[in-house]
Protein backbone atom coordinates (compact mmCIF):
# COMPACT_ATOMS: atom_id res chain seq x y z
CA UNK A 1 0.00 0.00 0.00
CA UNK A 2 1.38 3.42 -0.95
CA UNK A 3 2.30 6.12 1.54
CA UNK A 4 -0.41 8.40 0.12
CA UNK A 5 -3.08 5.72 0.48
CA UNK A 6 -2.04 5.01 4.09
CA UNK A 7 -2.11 8.71 4.92
CA UNK A 8 -5.54 8.95 3.27
CA UNK A 9 -6.95 6.10 5.33
CA UNK A 10 -5.54 7.53 8.55
CA UNK A 11 -6.64 11.08 7.72
CA UNK A 12 -10.19 10.04 6.79
CA UNK A 13 -10.73 9.08 10.43
CA UNK A 14 -10.40 12.77 11.37
CA UNK A 15 -11.48 14.79 8.32
CA UNK A 16 -14.05 14.29 5.56
CA UNK A 17 -12.77 12.42 2.52
CA UNK A 18 -13.39 15.32 0.13
CA UNK A 19 -11.46 17.81 2.29
CA UNK A 20 -8.67 15.28 2.73
CA UNK A 21 -8.58 14.77 -1.05
CA UNK A 22 -8.40 18.53 -1.71
CA UNK A 23 -5.84 19.46 0.93
CA UNK A 24 -3.88 16.25 0.51
CA UNK A 25 -3.26 17.02 -3.14
CA UNK A 26 -2.58 20.71 -2.57
CA UNK A 27 -0.01 19.93 0.13
CA UNK A 28 1.68 16.92 -1.48
CA UNK A 29 5.09 17.67 -2.97
CA UNK A 30 4.41 15.65 -6.11
CA UNK A 31 1.34 17.73 -6.98
CA UNK A 32 2.56 21.13 -5.76
CA UNK A 33 5.30 21.06 -8.39
CA UNK A 34 2.66 20.99 -11.14
CA UNK A 35 1.62 24.52 -10.08
CA UNK A 36 -2.02 23.39 -10.25
CA UNK A 37 -4.35 23.69 -7.27
CA UNK A 38 -7.45 21.71 -6.39
CA UNK A 39 -10.22 24.26 -5.77
CA UNK A 40 -13.23 22.01 -5.19
CA UNK A 41 -14.02 18.39 -4.38
CA UNK A 42 -17.66 17.33 -4.01
CA UNK A 43 -18.57 15.36 -0.86
CA UNK A 44 -19.05 12.16 -2.91
CA UNK A 45 -15.77 12.79 -4.84
CA UNK A 46 -17.68 12.69 -8.14
CA UNK A 47 -16.52 16.19 -9.09
CA UNK A 48 -13.05 17.70 -8.73
CA UNK A 49 -12.06 21.12 -10.05
CA UNK A 50 -8.53 22.34 -10.63
CA UNK A 51 -7.06 25.78 -11.29
CA UNK A 52 -3.71 26.25 -13.08
CA UNK A 53 -2.54 29.88 -12.83
CA UNK A 54 0.11 31.13 -15.20
CA UNK A 55 3.21 32.14 -13.26
CA UNK A 56 6.97 32.38 -13.52
CA UNK A 57 7.10 28.75 -12.32
CA UNK A 58 5.33 27.36 -15.37
CA UNK A 59 5.98 29.80 -18.25
CA UNK A 60 7.80 28.38 -21.22
CA UNK A 61 10.06 29.98 -23.81
CA UNK A 62 7.00 31.31 -25.72
CA UNK A 63 5.64 32.97 -22.53
CA UNK A 64 2.68 30.56 -22.28
CA UNK A 65 2.02 27.76 -19.80
CA UNK A 66 4.49 24.89 -20.24
CA UNK A 67 2.76 21.78 -21.61
CA UNK A 68 4.30 19.61 -18.90
CA UNK A 69 2.63 21.79 -16.25
CA UNK A 70 -0.71 21.43 -18.04
CA UNK A 71 -0.40 17.67 -18.11
CA UNK A 72 0.89 17.24 -14.56
CA UNK A 73 -1.86 19.50 -13.17
CA UNK A 74 -4.54 17.12 -14.46
CA UNK A 75 -2.73 13.78 -14.75
CA UNK A 76 -3.60 12.10 -11.42
CA UNK A 77 -7.28 12.93 -11.11
CA UNK A 78 -9.22 10.54 -13.36
CA UNK A 79 -7.47 7.51 -11.83
CA UNK A 80 -7.16 8.64 -8.19
CA UNK A 81 -10.69 10.00 -8.15
CA UNK A 82 -12.14 6.73 -9.49
CA UNK A 83 -9.98 4.69 -7.11
CA UNK A 84 -11.50 6.62 -4.20
CA UNK A 85 -15.08 6.42 -5.51
CA UNK A 86 -14.94 2.65 -6.03
CA UNK A 87 -14.42 0.42 -3.04
CA UNK A 88 -11.30 -1.64 -2.39
CA UNK A 89 -12.63 -4.57 -4.42
CA UNK A 90 -11.31 -2.94 -7.61
CA UNK A 91 -7.91 -2.28 -9.15
CA UNK A 92 -7.59 1.01 -11.05
CA UNK A 93 -4.59 1.97 -13.17
CA UNK A 94 -3.66 4.58 -15.76
CA UNK A 95 -2.81 2.79 -19.01
CA UNK A 96 -1.92 5.64 -21.32
CA UNK A 97 -2.41 9.32 -21.97
CA UNK A 98 -2.67 11.56 -24.99
CA UNK A 99 -2.36 15.34 -24.84
CA UNK A 100 -3.49 17.64 -27.64
CA UNK A 101 -2.56 21.31 -27.48
CA UNK A 102 -5.14 23.57 -29.12
CA UNK A 103 -3.64 27.02 -28.53
CA UNK A 104 -1.00 28.68 -26.32
CA UNK A 105 -2.26 29.27 -22.78
CA UNK A 106 -1.47 32.78 -21.62
CA UNK A 107 -4.06 32.94 -18.84
CA UNK A 108 -5.16 30.89 -15.84
CA UNK A 109 -6.60 27.52 -16.88
CA UNK A 110 -9.37 25.42 -15.30
CA UNK A 111 -10.34 21.75 -15.48
CA UNK A 112 -13.23 19.70 -14.11
CA UNK A 113 -13.22 15.97 -13.53
CA UNK A 114 -16.68 14.47 -13.28
CA UNK A 115 -17.87 10.91 -12.80
CA UNK A 116 -21.65 10.57 -12.90
CA UNK A 117 -23.41 7.96 -10.75
CA UNK A 118 -24.53 6.35 -14.03
CA UNK A 119 -20.91 6.11 -15.22
CA UNK A 120 -19.84 4.48 -11.94
CA UNK A 121 -22.70 1.97 -12.18
CA UNK A 122 -21.78 1.14 -15.80
CA UNK A 123 -18.19 0.46 -14.74
CA UNK A 124 -19.33 -1.82 -11.91
CA UNK A 125 -21.78 -3.63 -14.21
CA UNK A 126 -19.17 -4.21 -16.91
CA UNK A 127 -16.62 -5.46 -14.34
CA UNK A 128 -19.24 -7.85 -12.94
CA UNK A 129 -19.58 -9.36 -16.44
CA UNK A 130 -16.05 -9.11 -17.90
CA UNK A 131 -13.82 -8.81 -14.77
CA UNK A 132 -11.77 -6.02 -16.37
CA UNK A 133 -12.14 -3.11 -18.76
CA UNK A 134 -10.42 -0.09 -20.29
CA UNK A 135 -12.08 3.24 -21.00
CA UNK A 136 -11.09 6.76 -22.04
CA UNK A 137 -11.71 9.76 -19.79
CA UNK A 138 -11.30 13.15 -21.51
CA UNK A 139 -10.43 16.40 -19.75
CA UNK A 140 -10.24 19.89 -21.22
CA UNK A 141 -8.13 22.71 -19.85
CA UNK A 142 -10.13 25.87 -20.51
CA UNK A 143 -10.42 29.53 -19.59
CA UNK A 144 -12.53 30.38 -16.53
CA UNK A 145 -15.91 30.37 -18.29
CA UNK A 146 -15.07 27.24 -20.30
CA UNK A 147 -15.45 28.88 -23.71
CA UNK A 148 -11.86 28.44 -24.90
CA UNK A 149 -10.17 25.03 -24.87
CA UNK A 150 -6.39 25.26 -24.68
CA UNK A 151 -5.60 21.60 -24.24
CA UNK A 152 -7.38 18.22 -24.27
CA UNK A 153 -6.08 15.22 -22.37
CA UNK A 154 -7.35 11.68 -22.91
CA UNK A 155 -6.52 9.14 -20.22
CA UNK A 156 -7.00 5.43 -20.81
CA UNK A 157 -7.95 3.86 -17.50
CA UNK A 158 -7.92 0.17 -16.62
CA UNK A 159 -10.35 -1.18 -14.00
CA UNK A 160 -10.54 -4.77 -12.80
CA UNK A 161 -12.06 -6.88 -10.08
CA UNK A 162 -9.29 -7.14 -7.47
CA UNK A 163 -9.62 -10.92 -7.04
CA UNK A 164 -9.53 -11.45 -10.83
CA UNK A 165 -6.52 -9.14 -11.17
CA UNK A 166 -4.60 -10.90 -8.39
CA UNK A 167 -5.23 -14.31 -9.98
CA UNK A 168 -4.25 -12.99 -13.41
CA UNK A 169 -0.97 -11.63 -12.02
CA UNK A 170 -0.24 -14.92 -10.24
CA UNK A 171 -0.78 -16.87 -13.49
CA UNK A 172 1.47 -14.46 -15.36
CA UNK A 173 4.27 -14.85 -12.79
CA UNK A 174 3.88 -18.63 -12.80
CA UNK A 175 4.14 -18.67 -16.61
CA UNK A 176 7.34 -16.60 -16.52
CA UNK A 177 8.95 -19.01 -14.05
CA UNK A 178 8.16 -22.00 -16.29
CA UNK A 179 9.59 -20.34 -19.39
CA UNK A 180 12.78 -19.39 -17.52
CA UNK A 181 13.65 -23.05 -16.94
Amino acid sequence: MSLYRRLGELGSKYISKNKLFKYGFNLSPMYRRSTGRVTHVSPDLHEVRVRLPISYKNRNYANSIFGGSMFSAVDPFPMVQLLNILDHEYVVWDRSAKISFKKPAKETLFASFIYTPNEIQQIKDQIAIENEMNFIKTTNLTNEDGTIVYCTIEKEIYVADKKFFTEKQAKRKKGKHKSAR
